[in-house]
């Protein structure tokens, strides 16, 4: 149950209202954290380069320091600018299934938030597709973070109602845009090695990814 009724900004799940984005958005530039709408589920959103966000996203999700979280990002240029090579496989990859569908793995740049990196210097990226969280991604206006606005090890919520108390202490702005499709979410696929891998099942099939990179 959400304790202060006052931070939770209804938002059209189609039409987000540009001052209530902006409003959202200004919470997570002056590193606070905000609950919005993915495809599937409520993420948790936090400036992705900032330490300091970062570590706040973690604190509030209780989670393990070596599991990173992932990057939304709203321009191709933002991805270059995080991820160390680009190979022709994502460049298809992007093509074919961006914005949403699937999250990309990347060698990162030095000196990201380790938040976002873990121990193996790696990278997910993806730009996110639902209305509400592109247009947000875009206000903030530089890359955030994209995990589930849930405890560690804890179901993700599709709906607000379903945020988890402990979580919330720590957020500053819900973006509540009813109830979400829920199922699976992005489909998470490594592309620094030789071929592709699967990290995490999600929306868009192995098939569809070969199809895809077969022409």
């Amino acid at each position: 149950m959400i304790d202060n009724p006052d931070k939770v900004l209804q938002v059209d799940p189609h039409f987000p209202d540009a001052d209530t984005i902006e409003r959202a958005a200004s919470c997570i530039r002056d590193g606070g954290l905000v609950v919005f709408p993915t495809h599937a589920f409520y993420g948790l959103a936090a400036k992705a380069l900032d330490p300091h966000a970062v570590e706040a996203v973690f604190r509030a999700k209780q989670r393990d320091p070596a599991k990173p979280v992932l990057i939304l990002i709203s321009t191709l240029s933002e991805m270059t600018e995080l991820a160390r090579s680009v190979p022709d496989k994502a460049v298809t990859l992007i093509r074919a299934f961006w914005p949403g569908g699937v999250t990309l793995v990347f060698d990162g740049v030095a000196g990201l938030p380790v938040g976002v990196t873990g121990p193996s210097g790696k990278i997910g990226i993806r730009i996110p597709g639902h209305p509400v969280a592109a247009a947000l991604v875009r206000a903030v206006g530089q890359p955030v973070t994209g995990t589930s606005a849930n405890l560690s090890g804890h179901d993700p919520a599709a709906r607000t109602e379903a945020l988890e108390a402990a979580m919330l202490e720590h957020v500053d702005v819900v973006l509540n845009a009813g109830t979400l499709a829920g199922g699976k979410g992005s489909t998470v696929v490594d592309v620094t090695e030789g071929g592709v891998k699967i990290l995490r099942p999600g929306r868009i099939s192995l098939a569809m990814i070969l199809t895809a990179l077969n022409g």
